[in-house]
C-alpha cells in the first residue's frame, strides 16, 4: 500500500490533474526500473502471524533494521510503520506483510542486487528474533481472525469499506502478497501502447507467478487465490478497464476514471479523515462533505490515484500488478519479464501485435482462467501456455537488445530462464506445492513455512 503523497498546491484547474500524470515523462535514457514485493512474517516456534507488537514482532523488524543497517523510520501517530534509505522504502501491509519499494534502478542486475541484500538484511534481524519471512501470493494456513492489523489510519478506514463493496477485500488486504514493476513512459502515446500491452498480458503474469493454491489450510481450487479475490473486490476500482482500448484513450480518459472511483479518506496533519464512498468530483468543487469549503492539493490527488486497484495502473509511472510474490527468482523475472517486453520499442511493438484484436471478453476470459487454471488455463481459443511462451520469447529479445551487462552476466535475458523453465513442463509454483501438498507432505501445510522461506 502506497504512503502518504507530499508536495502539490491547491487545484485550481481540472487540467492540473492530467498535467500531473504527464510529468512523469521521461525520456528514454532517463527509463528506470521500480520493483516492490511483499512477503509474510511468522515465528518458527508455532507458525504463526507477526503481531505488531511484542518480542517477535513487525515492529521489532523495523526497529532491528533502523539500528542495524541505518534506515531513516518513518511514523504514524507515534508508531514505526516504515522505513526509507536512499531511495527505496519498507513499508507494511494490513495484515503485516513486509513490504520492499526498491529504489529506481537502471538495470535488472542492480534489481537483483538490491533484492539480495534486502533479504540478507531481514534474514539477518529475523535470525535473532526466531520469525521467517516466505513469498507466496497468499497466507496458506492462517485465518482472517488470526490476522493482526498494522497501526494505520488508512487501513482501519479501508477495513471497514472493503465488507460494504465486496465479498474478498478483507482477505485482499490481510492474507495477500504481489511482486510489481513500476516503469517510465516517455510521452502519452508511449503510455497508451505500454498500458494497453500491460492489461492484456497481465495474466500471462498471472499464470506464470500463480503461487497461491491454499486457503485456511486446505487448497482452494485457484492456482492464484490472490488474483481471483481482486475478481471479487470492488468493481468499482478493479479489473481489466475496457476503456483503455477505446479510441482516443490518454490522460484526460484516465482522470476521468480515477475521478468516478469513490474516495477512501484524505490526508491532513498526520491523520486520515473518513471520506469512504464521497466523490474527489465534488472535493473538485469545495464540496466534499468530509472537508467543506476545502478544494484539493495534488497531493490529495495523488493519493486518490492511489486507491484504484486495476491490474495495471498510471500514477507517474505504469504499475504491473497481476503477479504473486514468490521465491528470489521469481521476484526478479517480473521486472524481467515487463522491462523485456516495454523498455525496446521492437519488442513493444511485437506484444502489441501479439494482443491486437483481442476483445474485453477474451481479456477477461484469459484474466479468470489464469487465476483458476495457471498455464494451464484457456480463453476464446487462446491458450495460456502458448501465449505466455510467445511474451517471454518478445520479453527475451527485448532484453537481449538493450544488452545491459552486469553481475557477472553479458545481459539481463538469464532473469527470465526460470520461466523458461515453467513453460517446459507447464507447472508453476502452485503446482508444484500442490503436488507436494498431495504426496509427501500428506495434506500437512505446516511443510510450506520451510519450503517458501528465504
Amino acid at each position: 500500500m502506497s504512503i502518504p503523497q507530499q508536495g502539490g498546491g491547491p487545484i485550481e484547474r481540472r487540467e492540473q490533474l492530467a498535467d500531473y500524470i504527464a510529468g512523469g515523462e521521461k525520456p528514454r535514457e532517463a527509463w528506470r526500473i521500480g520493483t516492490e514485493h511483499e512477503k509474510f512474517g511468522f515465528s518458527w516456534d508455532d507458525l504463526t502471524p507477526l503481531p505488531y507488537d511484542g518480542a517477535r514482532s513487525i515492529r521489532a523488524m523495523l526497529e532491528g533494521l533502523r539500528d542495524r543497517f541505518g534506515w531513516t523510520p518513518v511514523e504514524e501517530a507515534g508508531a514505526i510503520i516504515g522505513l526509507s534509505r536512499d531511495g527505496a522504502n519498507v513499508s507494511l501491509e494490513p495484515g503485516g506483510q513486509l513490504e520492499l519499494s526498491g529504489a529506481p534502478v537502471e538495470t535488472l542486475h542492480e534489481t537483483r542486487a538490491e533484492l539480495d541484500n534486502h533479504l540478507s538484511e531481514v534474514a539477518e534481524i529475523a535470525r535473532g528474533l526466531g520469525v521467517g519471512f516466505m513469498g507466496l501470493g497468499a497466507a496458506p494456513v492462517w485465518s482472517q481472525d488470526q490476522m493482526p492489523m498494522m497501526p494505520k489510519g488508512r487501513y482501519r478506514l479501508m477495513t471497514d469499506y472493503m465488507d460494504r463493496v465486496g465479498t474478498l477485500g478483507k482477505q485482499m488486504m490481510y492474507r495477500t502478497c504481489t511482486v510489481q514493476v513500476n516503469l517510465d513512459f516517455g510521452s502519452e502515446a508511449d503510455m497508451v501502447q505500454k498500458l494497453r500491452v500491460a492489461l492484456a498480458l497481465q495474466p500471462v503474469a498471472t499464470a506464470l507467478f500463480a503461487s497461491s493454491p491454499f486457503l485456511d489450510g486446505r487448497p482452494n481450487g485457484m492456482k492464484s487465490w490472490r488474483s481471483h479475490i481482486w475478481q471479487n473486490l470492488d468493481a468499482a476500482r478493479t479489473g481489466m478497464l475496457p476503456f483503455v482500448f477505446k479510441d482516443g484513450f490518454g490522460y484526460e480518459a484516465w482522470v476521468d476514471y480515477v475521478l468516478d472511483v469513490p474516495m477512501y479518506f484524505v490526508y491532513r496533519d498526520g491523520r486520515y479523515i473518513d471520506a469512504l464512498g464521497m466523490s474527489f468530483r465534488d472535493f473538485l468543487k469545495g464540496r466534499l462533505p468530509a472537508l467543506p469549503g476545502e478544494v484539493p492539493t495534488l497531493s490529495d490527488w495523488a493519493d486518490h490515484m492511489t486507491t484504484v486497484f486495476p491490474e495495471a495502473r498510471i500514477k507517474k509511472y505504469i504499475e504491473m500488478r497481476g503477479a504473486d510474490a514468490g521465491d528470489r527468482a521469481h521476484l526478479v523475472a517480473l521486472p524481467a519479464l515487463w522491462v523485456g517486453l516495454t523498455y525496446d520499442q521492437s519488442a513493444l511493438d511485437a506484444a502489441s501485435d501479439l494482443v491486437r484484436g483481442w476483445d474485453d471478453d477474451t481479456r477477461e476470459g484469459l484474466r479468470r482462467a489464469a487465476a483458476r487454471d495457471g498455464l494451464a488455463g484457456e480463453a476464446n481459443g487462446i491458450r495460456l501456455r502458448d501465449l505466455a511462451a510467445q511474451a517471454v520469447q518478445i520479453a527475451r529479445s527485448g532484453l537481449a537488445a538493450r544488452a545491459r551487462e552486469g553481475g557477472g552476466l553479458a545481459d539481463e535475458t538469464a532473469y527470465l530462464d526460470v520461466l523458461d523453465a515453467q513453460l517446459a513442463t507447464g507447472e508453476v509454483t502452485a503446482d508444484r506445492l500442490l503436488a507436494r501438498y498431495q504426496g509427501e507432505w500428506a495434506g500437512d501445510l505446516s511443510h510450506i513455512y520451510a519450503d517458501q522461506a528465504y
